[in-house]
């Protein structure tokens, strides 16, 4: 087995325990590559360093928040490189362990008791192809309090025309994110659909919209003289002008991750309670 390790560089408890994982798969005879910028911080294992986008591996374990886990996958995304989270942020819904349980986490993967979970992901267009989405496209202003005036369609059919502060398309990982925050369901990531989910609408019947994800979606910005931007997990910008179109489609190529149980009902129960907040 050879296995990818990239970490969240700004924790230092995060550098800390990806070195101590480092040294726990050699001494198992595992080969271990190590995202170049993670590489750069650990002197005596700076000849493992490779770029992620260039990473070839079984498994990449991401230590760290959702946000680390979703720089992963806009990295290795199409390579059908699954993703094994250790959590060091908050809430962490995309990752599958906690730090205290990591070791023991590890050793069940090593021994192969681990199946691969598939996430659908969004493919966005806006005149070329842009980078695909695992949780949601936020569509915003440039200018703080100042207003969107959208049309939404999904399928050529006219859903919405709306004044609001954003919109948001989810997927069903994206559900828990900022799409719950905005007022929209959670979803569970088996459900083969995508959310429409406006942000602070100016018209009390705008309301969240669950679609087929089999559906074509499309944005368009009606305000001559506003733009927009739409952030792709934010990782990702585009800026989006008068009568400019978004479409949104389900993407050919799926996420991946390594879990260790079917919990998704537990694990949004759990970090609902916490509120994202460390004790």
């Amino acid at each position: 087995m050879h296995i990818g390790i990239v970490a969240r560089l700004d924790i230092p408890k995060g550098v800390e325990l990806a070195e101590e994982i480092i040294g726990f798969l050699i001494d198992k005879n595992i080969q271990v590559s190590l995202d170049s910028s993670l590489a750069e911080k650990m002197p005596e294992f700076r000849d493992l360093g490779v770029d992620l986008s260039e990473m070839e591996v079984d498994i990449i374990i991401a230590i760290g928040g959702d946000g680390t886990i979703l720089r992963t996958q806009s990295f290795v995304n199409g390579k059908k490189i699954p993703i094994f989270g250790i959590n060091m942020g908050t809430v962490g819904f995309l990752t599958e362990i906690d730090p205290e349980n990591a070791f023991n986490a590890l050793e069940e993967v090593l021994a192969g008791k681990y199946f691969v979970e598939q996430r659908t992901q969004l493919r966005v267009y806006h005149g070329r192809e842009l980078p695909s989405a695992l949780n949601e496209v936020v569509m915003m202003t440039r200018k703080p309090a100042k207003m969107l005036h959208i049309e939404i369609s999904v399928d050529e059919e006219i859903v919405e025309e709306l004044r609001a502060d954003g919109l948001i398309i989810a997927t069903p990982s994206g559900s828990t994110a900022y799409s719950m925050s905005a007022g929209g369901p959670i979803v569970d990531p088996r459900v083969e659909a995508f959310l429409i989910v406006p942000i602070c609408p100016f018209k009390l019947g705008a309301r969240a919209i669950v679609v087929s994800n089999k559906s074509e979606i499309k944005v368009k910005l009606l305000r001559k003289g506003k733009k927009a931007i739409a952030v792709i997990d934010g990782q990702f910008e585009e800026e989006i002008n008068y009568l400019e179109e978004l479409i949104f489609k389900k993407s050919e190529t799926d996420a991946y991750f390594v879990r260790l149980t079917k919990d998704f009902y537990k694990k949004v129960r759990e970090k609902l309670t916490e509120g994202g907040i460390n004790s």
